[in-house]
């Protein structure tokens, strides 16, 4: 394959990362004048540590990215993970050590209120370390950069100078979105209180655009004459946002929905300001189980360590990879099948052609923190059939065992040679341990049920050691078409036997899991199911 027919084929592609850089082609038809890389950003708000709303955006920025360096054949490019930790906080997070130090600093910067883990210098700054040991560990490429350095060092002096020469222009934006009692009290500028350091919800007088000074009324009624320069205000969400686009150079940036009003304004700020809002994709935000939102404080959903807990790192970027723009349920549920998926698209990958590989996920995420090596990597067992394992061995399963019974099906069954099998057989053992396993229930088997349970049996008795597992699938299925045992279709015959067996209503493939437990495990199954009668 040659770099133009990759090109070629990238630029009439039909998936989403393609779709989105084709939006700052057309933006910059001849490249980014004076050969600047296309900057990319992603935000941050401190105030909580980086959840997986984090990780997708950041996941899905980098997508872009690579597919617009893709398209360019390698032009240059930047992401800028933003962090605004120069925002006041607004309530105390739940589930953090001494909330009444947070509680004692409410209203203050981010950036200057005591860590109360004890760690670091501020709240702020703790919460940046966990977002970039975050980033790290997943291998993203990214910039860091703190809202609180800028403000402070002056870096955004210029920016914010350039907010109050058009002050008036921004406030009419803004104020037909407010109500009226909040239009009373908004600015778009939020000096900080030199008498106790927070940040303020006041109405402000524009002094002097160049030297920055304003003029508020203080938390003490006082009359406050001070510059915003240097770490003395900040902006409000909105104009911040669009200030930063401008300042910084935003080529892109992607939302969630629940910010689709924000884009528009802060859209219209920024083109106040001097420049075209970034191109953009708002996605859709997470549903529980129960289809109903996701929210921190109702703890609905899936953290990143529960999805990493009970699946992979590389099945959460291909659940969050597909349909962004379409909501998406977020349990555990959802676990299996996508750690399924991934393995089923990264095996069909090199066989297929290139139009197709330029739309399956796993040729983006190869590509999003690696060198794309990988393609067509197989694993010998699902991970639906290694759950099915471990729920027959019971909650207290162990790994030792679960390599045990994985030698009756792959050669060299060790973690060691099979280090991704080994995160599986992890996961599959905490899922069953904590989901599986307390719900597991085999009934007894009806009189039909259990001649048929008996002819599977004597089948299983005469097979050798050495019997694929297609040959046991036959064997299984010829014994549930046979009408003398009274299945309406082979679909009950496999319920029976998950029902009886596994103690679940689904199961895998009969053949397959007869392989991977053993014919003598499984008769005892059998004898089992048999005797409960």
């Amino acid at each position: 394959m040659t770099e133009n027919a990759l090109i070629e084929a990238a630029r009439v592609s039909k998936a989403w990362p393609f779709q989105e850089a084709q939006k700052l082609l057309k933006r910059y038809p001849d490249g980014k004048p004076g050969g600047e890389p296309m900057l990319f950003e992603t935000g941050y708000g401190p105030s909580g540590l980086p959840h997986i709303g984090t990780f997708q955006e950041v996941l899905r920025t980098t997508l872009v990215r690579h597919a617009y360096e893709t398209l360019t054949g390698g032009a240059p490019t930047r992401l800028v993970a933003f962090s605004d930790d120069m925002d006041g906080l607004r309530k105390v997070p739940d589930n953090i050590p001494n909330a009444q130090l947070l509680a004692d600093n409410l209203g203050k910067p981010l950036s200057r209120i005591p860590d109360p883990f004890g760690k670091f210098e501020s709240f702020a700054h703790h919460n940046n370390a966990m977002l970039r040991d975050f980033l790290d560990r997943f291998g993203f490429e990214y910039e860091f950069v703190s809202a609180s350095d800028r403000y402070n060092s002056g870096a955004f002096d210029s920016a914010l100078s350039n907010v109050l020469s058009h002050y008036d222009a921004i406030m009419g934006v803004m104020l037909p979105t407010l109500r009226e009692e909040r239009r009373k009290t908004y600015s778009p500028v939020l000096p900080v209180s030199p008498t106790t350091g927070a940040v303020l919800q006041v109405p402000v007088e524009v002094l002097d655009p160049a030297t920055g000074m304003i003029r508020f009324a203080d938390e003490d009624g006082s009359t406050v004459e001070q510059s915003v320069f240097g770490g003395h205000a900040k902006l409000q969400w909105k104009v911040d946002w669009a200030m930063r686009w401008v300042d910084l150079g935003v080529d892109y940036e992607m939302c969630g929905k629940d910010l689709t009003d924000s884009v528009t304004q802060s859209g219209k700020i920024s083109q106040i300001l001097g420049r075209r809002k970034p191109e953009g994709l708002i996605y859709e935000l997470f549903l529980d189980e129960n289809g109903e939102k996701i929210s921190k404080s109702k703890g609905n959903g899936l953290t990143i360590e529960q999805w990493l807990t009970y699946g992979t790192e590389e099945s959460l970027g291909f659940y969050l990879f597909r349909e962004p723009k379409s909501a998406k349920q977020l349990h555990i549920g959802v676990i299996p099948k996508a750690v399924d998926e991934y393995w089923q698209f990264r095996g069909n990958l090199p066989d297929q052609p290139l139009e197709k590989q330029l739309g399956n996920p796993v040729w983006h995420l190869l590509r999003a923190t690696g060198n794309g090596e990988g393609a067509g990597d197989t694993l010998p067992v699902t991970f639906s059939l290694l759950l099915n394992l471990v729920g027959v061995l019971g909650a207290d399963a162990t790994a030792d065992q679960v390599w045990s019974y994985l030698g009756n099906y792959v050669a060299d069954a060790t973690p060691e040679a099979h280090p991704e099998l080994g995160e599986l057989v992890r996961a599959a053992l905490a899922t069953n341990r904590d989901f599986i396993a307390p719900t597991l229930v085999r009934r007894a088997p009806d009189a039909h049920e259990a001649e048929a349970l008996k002819a599977l049996d004597a089948e299983l008795a005469k097979a050798g050691p050495d019997t694929s597992a297609e040959e046991l699938q036959n064997t299984v299925y010829e014994i549930g078409k046979n009408e003398a045992y009274g299945f309406g279709n082979l679909r009950d015959w496999f319920k029976a036997l998950y029902e009886t067996l596994l103690g679940s209503s689904q199961g895998p493939r009969m053949g397959s899991f007869i392989a991977l437990y053993g014919i003598p495990e499984t008769r005892k199954l059998i004898a089992e199911a048999l005797s409960s009668q």
